[in-house]
């Protein structure tokens, strides 16, 4: 009995006969490119954003380019930019975390209270912070591999509880500077780099990023992170033991916050319980407009970076333009949907 199926459409080409379904699939568009592009390299997304940024306003308003306001801009970052470091590690696992403020927060009073009441050295208390930060990220780590609760949950219930044991520890008072020793408020202090004023606290942000993103594309810890974030049960027939790598996340997230915390005290020159209330959101928003996904496995640690600039050139070019606050928290807003829809596009590029 002869075969009557049809075989496949082909061309005559010089090189021999072209299946004419592969090549139409193979063909590309400008716009699935550009896609590809971006899905290659998150980080450009957002540095195409904040070029752009940059441009509007100071076009706007010629006192953006002030050496006072740079200033003021690099200034601010610092805590939202090491904040978003800690975020990105979790976010990269598709979890979040909410207790990233509260955490730096309580770190934060600690190392304060410590040293200005109980008379601690300032190295000692500064170790202290560490302690309640590692103590702190371990605990949301615990709770969401050993019960596994679902990031949002647990981190909504302990950034509650660390809000609540700040107050009671502290007796909602703040520490002035005057009270703190200089060692700890040192990341306050300004040096200048072409006439713009650099602190040391953003000369520590940036140690912070350059060290995470040696480790995270260098080392096997960071693509098992990577890993664990695309997809876990991949990772888990692949050796990668998908708990620990998750636990040493949070872990990571609570050291980072803690130096978060003394880039906090030295930036307000006091240590508050009541500081940070917009950080957790602000943080995300850094993680998100950067280019990492919600959904976890891709995105860049320098993109978060991006993004948490971006945030800052934006509240301060509209507040130059004399725009009220709430035209720049919508700003924000959309920034947030219009990110989350570019990564949802970019996602489905075809492999």
């Amino acid at each position: 009995m002869s075969d009557t199926s049809t075989p496949p459409v082909q061309a005559k080409t010089e090189g021999g006969p072209v299946d004419l379904a592969t090549e139409f699939l193979d063909r590309s568009t400008p716009l699935s490119r550009i896609r590809n592009l971006l899905h290659r390299y998150p980080a450009l997304s957002p540095a195409i954003v904040l070029i752009i940024a940059v441009t509007v306003f100071g076009i706007i308003s010629p006192r953006f380019f002030y050496v006072n306001n740079l200033s003021l801009i690099t200034q601010q970052v610092a805590v939202v930019g090491t904040l978003a470091i800690a975020q990105t590690l979790v976010i990269l696992t598709a979890g979040i975390d909410l207790s990233v403020g509260a955490i730096m927060v309580l770190s934060s009073m600690v190392v304060a209270q410590t040293a200005s009441q109980n008379h601690v050295p300032a190295v000692l208390a500064l170790l202290l912070g560490l302690v309640v930060g590692l103590a702190a990220g371990a605990l949301n780590g615990i709770l969401v591999t050993r019960l596994k609760l679902p990031p949002f949950i647990v981190t909504l219930g302990t950034l509650n509880i660390f809000l609540a044991v700040t107050l009671l520890y502290s007796n909602s008072a703040s520490v002035i500077g005057q009270n703190i020793p200089d060692l700890i408020t040192s990341t306050g202090a300004t040096f200048k780099v072409g006439g713009v004023g650099i602190t040391y606290g953003v000369v520590a942000m940036l140690v912070l990023y350059i060290i995470m993103a040696f480790i995270m594309s260098r080392t096997a810890w960071g693509r098992h992170v990577y890993a664990v974030g695309d997809d876990k049960e991949s990772a888990r027939l692949a050796g990668i033991s998908v708990n620990r790598v998750l636990l040493s996340v949070y872990v990571a997230a609570g050291a980072i916050l803690a130096i978060g915390a003394w880039i906090q005290i030295g930036r307000a020159d006091a240590a508050s319980p009541n500081a940070g209330n917009d950080l957790n959101l602000d943080s995300i928003t850094a993680v998100v407009i950067g280019g990492t996904s919600l959904f976890g496995g891709r995105g860049t640690i320098w993109g978060s970076l991006l993004g948490a600039l971006i945030v800052g050139v934006f509240r301060n070019g509209l507040a130059l333009a004399g725009l009220d606050v709430l035209y720049q928290t919508l700003a924000v807003g959309i920034l947030i949907i219009v990110a989350v829809s570019l990564d949802q596009w970019i996602r489905k590029v075809r492999n």
